[in-house]
């Protein structure tokens, strides 16, 4: 058996190794420095490659790529949606991720992403939030509470000190496990019965729920003036939960606009119906809340910047620590031409 050299082994972050570092970081301590990364790679949005992302769609889901590169790293997301998993006992969505060398290709960081999807997706929600929503916002209300739920509970919490959150699901169930997620994190949780229920005194309303559907969530007799909807749950075509007259009366803010009409909630609206991009907002290039009675909405789909940007933090935490295995992954033959006798030498 031959050892592999070290141009063979690529760094694996596993789920257990991902659960690790978070503890070793602290949840509310992640979710502001994968803020900051996401924020900082915003700032040089005009330096990435963009692309809406490459679906396969089927009757049951979707199964995503999301690819993105500064010219110096390249990254990927592989990310599936399916609803009727969590009826099987399934995840809705798992994913897998990969940073590799622009300037020869090698991989240079392989790991899990279910857990940090979920982490940098509310990162991204607090990170909009801390921009949008109304000055000095206290109280959140959560419709859909399932897997995303805490962790946007929680972002809110740590990034926009908001310190109560309302907590509405169709299935009560989903409600209650929120609610005892969240005890002893400091906030005051509320359950809920009904969205009208949730949303009563809330500045901030966060809308995640998971059927692959045109949904009305909220009906536009629920929205008054002055407050910031975060729109996470519509993320494909055919998918929404806003009606269409809260967007009609909200200023719509999407990370890029060429994916977010085909999947996010603006999908209902005219192809040329005017939105505002985040990082222009980030950059001092555009406005983002400016009046008290404003309803500021973030057309959430999801982003391969964003991923890239936890990718990056994840292979900057890493290093010096336990919390990653190295993969043999790479053939590295002696003589780079000689692949195949590198194999006869394996026999």
């Amino acid at each position: 058996m031959t050892t592999p050299s070290k141009l063979a082994l690529v760094p694996f972050v596993s789920v257990d190794h991902m659960m690790q570092l978070v503890h070793s970081i602290g949840i509310q301590q992640m979710l502001r420095d994968l803020a900051d990364y996401i924020e900082a790679d915003f700032k040089r949005w005009e330096l990435f490659d963009k692309t809406p992302r490459v679906a396969s769609h089927s009757a049951e889901g979707v199964i995503e790529l999301m690819p993105t590169s500064d010219g110096e790293v390249y990254g990927f997301k592989y990310v599936n949606g399916h609803p009727k998993n969590m009826k099987e006992g399934l995840q809705t969505v798992t994913a897998f991720g990969l940073l590799a060398n622009v300037g020869n290709g090698y991989p240079v960081l392989l790991s899990e992403m279910t857990l940090l999807t979920g982490l940098r997706t509310a990162a991204t929600s607090a990170l909009v939030g801390r921009y949008l929503a109304p000055k000095g916002a206290t109280t959140m209300a959560m419709i859909g509470n399932g897997a995303q739920s805490e962790f946007q509970c929680l972002a809110f919490q740590a990034i926009c000190g908001i310190d109560t959150v309302r907590l509405y699901d169709i299935d009560s169930a989903a409600t209650e496990k929120c609610a005892r997620n969240l005890a002893g994190s400091g906030l005051t949780v509320i359950p809920c019965t009904t969205p009208e229920d949730a949303m009563m005194g809330a500045q901030i309303i966060t809308t995640c729920t998971a059927d692959k559907q045109y949904a009305t969530i909220l009906t536009d007799n629920m929205v008054g003036a002055g407050v910031h909807i975060n729109a996470i749950g519509g993320d494909c075509p055919g998918k929404t939960e806003l009606h269409r007259d809260i967007l009609l009366r909200s200023d719509i803010f999407v990370e890029f606009p060429e994916q977010t009409r085909i999947e996010g909630e603006i999908q209902q609206l005219d192809p040329d119906h005017a939105v505002t991009e985040l990082w222009q907002v980030m950059t001092g290039t555009a406005k983002g809340r400016t009046d008290a009675r404003q309803i500021t909405l973030f057309d959430s789909v999801g982003f391969a910047v964003e991923d890239f940007s936890a990718l990056r933090y994840i292979r900057d935490k890493i290093k010096g620590t336990a919390f990653y295995t190295d993969l043999d992954m790479l053939a590295d033959p002696d003589d780079p031409r000689d692949l195949f006798g590198m194999l006869l030498r394996a026999q």
